[in-house]
């Protein structure tokens, strides 16, 4: 599946890099770099998949067409 990942630039001095995916709730993740961030996304996403399976509730589908959006702040 692909889902839009949300990715928020940190401020100066925290943690660089936010993602979430709307479409999953309670999917998100912080990470000091950008391959940190996405392999932080993957298990968060794996583990609210698996969470899903075990109390029988189905995986979120995706909800928009888009894959990737990045917030720049100005």
């Amino acid at each position: 599946m692909k889902y839009l990942v949300e990715i928020d630039l940190g401020e100066p001095g925290q943690i660089p890099f936010g993602a979430s995916i709307p479409d999953v709730p309670g999917c998100f993740t912080t990470g000091s770099t950008l391959e940190e961030l996405k392999s932080n996304l993957l298990e968060a996403l794996e583990g609210i998949s698996e969470a899903n399976r075990e109390a029988g509730l189905p995986i979120p589908e995706p909800a928009t067409e888009f894959v990737l959006q990045i917030v720049v702040p100005v």
